[in-house]
């Protein structure tokens, strides 16, 4: 629910209410942008979990609609013009193709609607002819002076940048980096330049100064260089840089000057996650979310000006006591020389005494880092005596550019690797025995569980593969699979073909093979990762042992890749897969 207030100490009234949206709970709001004057609100509402999104205005005074409506919106939020006369979104022309949830999705374009004005008006931007694969988007800058717009091919960590000038009717889009050759994330603009988080010749990201009439890298400033710890995300708020720093995946927040002088660093309550810090040039305070495995999302306010935090609101839980468990960090060593990082929490005083219900979740991919931050899933999980295990291995973004790159490609096989290590790790170290360990992930966390059971059949008790991608040579033709080969690569090559092939989880089922209690869990509306994908691999277990540990799907009707899912149907699928879990571990009553 979305509510809106013009003082922090009063009651708050609702703005949107998507309970209110459908009988069955299905419909989400998925993005919002405000105009500049705080009067009109665009949102973007999704059906059934799909990715494809309706894009409604509301007069946040009345909290009537107006007759506004973009439909084919897709893999975008909205940015409006300063003056509130339109905004700018990207999405796809209408498909031709009935079937919207499976068919490819092809030459993503950025455009304007002015508003008042019919969907079939709207101004086509931008959009890259030269291949079907490039994502756009466009955002305007704080001072409403520019559009930025930007293009990455698939879901590669690069994107070029090019900038038009608003006060110009139809000015060109001049390119200031036109060439995607790393990640520039233009965090806001300071008259004509632009400052800019990049990974160009620093993997753990820099920020550099670039004016727009002499863009050439020779001309570019380092406003904050490259350090130690990974910069995962900065923003522009009260005249000043907030810079979100991982330190072994953990959060770090450190604030900077224009010039880059340091204006101090943040004191976080512990090992955990820090997220938000939007605004504008002209505020005096920011807030932020601080999370971790115990904490749940609590909103701290920042005074930019003397850099003091306070807390702001934080939930009441019922029944669940943070005080009571604790979450340590350890390292484990591959053979290749790698110090893995991950992330222990169970209840205070637990003993390791290798008997313990745990469960180990893992990703490992797309420059993706998974970070402390409360769920209630876990937190019911710890609350029945259970331990739970994150591992941060190769592949995602936690150490940078280089730490994602040795898990893409022909380079996958380390991050199976070093989820089975960890896996490893748990087992020696006490916490736990194959006989009570259970593996968990999404997405691409479902390919690696789906990965890992095969491989190392006997080292589980349960694995439960959530949406995941378990065809690696037919990915590319449903949705927008095509992009995915940025990180898993390409049947089109041999060494890539080669090394997909002998990992995939779909083609890698044995007959008789022992797999460990196998829940796939799926939507029936999931246009990211196409269902077929879960659907023939719980086929392909069920074939190969009729025999062994159960092998079950669970299909969610009117639900997709996880985005937008009733709490309701959460509840449910939570209880079922831990009712599997402890089945499988003989721990049932």
């Amino acid at each position: 629910m979305l509510f809106v207030t013009q003082d922090l100490e009063k009651k708050p009234r609702v703005l949107v209410d998507p309970n209110r949206l459908s009988k069955d709970g299905t419909v989400a709001l998925q993005a919002i942008a405000v105009t500049d004057d705080g009067k009109l609100l665009a949102y973007a509402l999704s059906d059934a979990g799909s990715d494809w999104v309706t894009w409604r205005v509301r007069d946040i005074a009345t909290g009537k609609d107006l007759p506004d409506r973009i439909r084919w919106a897709k893999f975008s939020g909205a940015s409006w013009r300063n003056d509130g006369s339109g905004f700018y979104y990207s999405g796809y022309d209408a498909p031709a193709d009935p079937h919207i949830f499976k068919t490819a999705n092809e030459r993503h374009k950025l455009f304007f609607h002015k508003l008042g004005t019919p969907q079939s008006e709207d101004v086509l931007v931008y959009t890259r002819t030269d291949d079907p694969g490039w994502f756009v988007g466009g955002q305007v800058t704080d001072d409403g002076r520019y559009l930025i717009v930007t293009a990455s091919h698939g879901t590669e960590d690069k994107n070029t940048v090019l900038v038009q000038a608003l006060s110009v009717p139809n000015a060109d889009i001049v390119p200031v980096v036109p060439n995607a050759t790393a990640r520039y994330d233009v965090l806001d603009n300071l008259g004509s330049t632009l400052y800019v988080r990049t990974n160009d010749n620093a993997p753990r990201n820099r920020i550099v100064a670039i004016d727009i009439s002499q863009p050439d890298p020779a001309n570019w400033r380092t406003v904050v260089a490259e350090g130690e710890d990974t910069l995962d995300a900065a923003s522009v708020a009260g005249g000043q840089i907030v810079a979100r720093y991982l330190h072994d995946a953990h959060s770090v927040v450190r604030r900077y000057g224009f010039d880059g002088a340091s204006l101090g660093e943040l004191a976080l309550p512990g090992i955990g996650t820090a997220a938000g810090f939007t605004g504008r040039n002209r505020d005096a305070v920011t807030y932020y979310r601080y999370s971790s495995f115990t904490t749940p999302p609590s909103i701290y306010r920042l005074d930019l000006a003397t850099g003091e935090t306070s807390l702001w609101r934080a939930p009441r839980l019922a029944g669940f006591k943070p005080v009571e468990f604790e979450t340590r960090q350890v390292f484990y060593a591959r053979k290749d020389g790698t110090r893995v990082p991950m992330f222990i929490t169970a209840r205070k005083g637990i003993r390791a005494d290798g008997n313990n219900p745990t469960i180990l979740y893992g990703y490992g991919g797309f420059n993706i880092s998974m970070l402390p931050e409360f769920s209630p899933r876990i937190a019911t999980w710890l609350e029945m005596g259970g331990v739970f295990a994150i591992a941060n291995l190769r592949g995602g973004g936690e150490y940078g550019r280089a730490w994602h790159e040795a898990g893409m490609k022909i380079q996958k096989q380390n991050v199976f690797d070093d989820f089975i290590a960890g896996a490893e790790y748990l087992i020696a170290q006490k916490w736990t025995n194959p006989k009570r360990l259970a593996i968990r992930g999404g997405s691409n966390g479902g390919l690696l569980v789906g990965v890992a059971e095969q491989m190392r059949p006997q080292l589980f008790a349960a694995a439960v593969v959530e949406v995941g991608v378990m065809d690696m040579l037919r990915f590319r033709e449903f949705t927008v699979g095509k992009a995915w080969e940025s990180d898993y690569g390409s049947v089109d090559d041999p060494a890539e073909f080669k090394a997909m092939l002998a990992y995939s989880p779909y083609h890698n089922v044995k007959p008789d093979a022992h797999y460990p209690a196998t829940l796939v869990l799926t939507g029936d509306h999931d246009d990211r990762v196409f269902p077929a994908h879960r659907f023939k691999f719980a086929a392909a277990m069920q074939h190969e042992q009729p025999n062994g540990n159960p092998v079950l799907i669970r299909i969610e009707t009117r639900a997709g890749h996880g985005q937008g899912k009733p709490l309701t149907k959460q509840v449910r699928e939570a209880a079922d897969m831990y009712a599997f879990i402890l089945h499988s571990f003989g721990m049932a009553h």
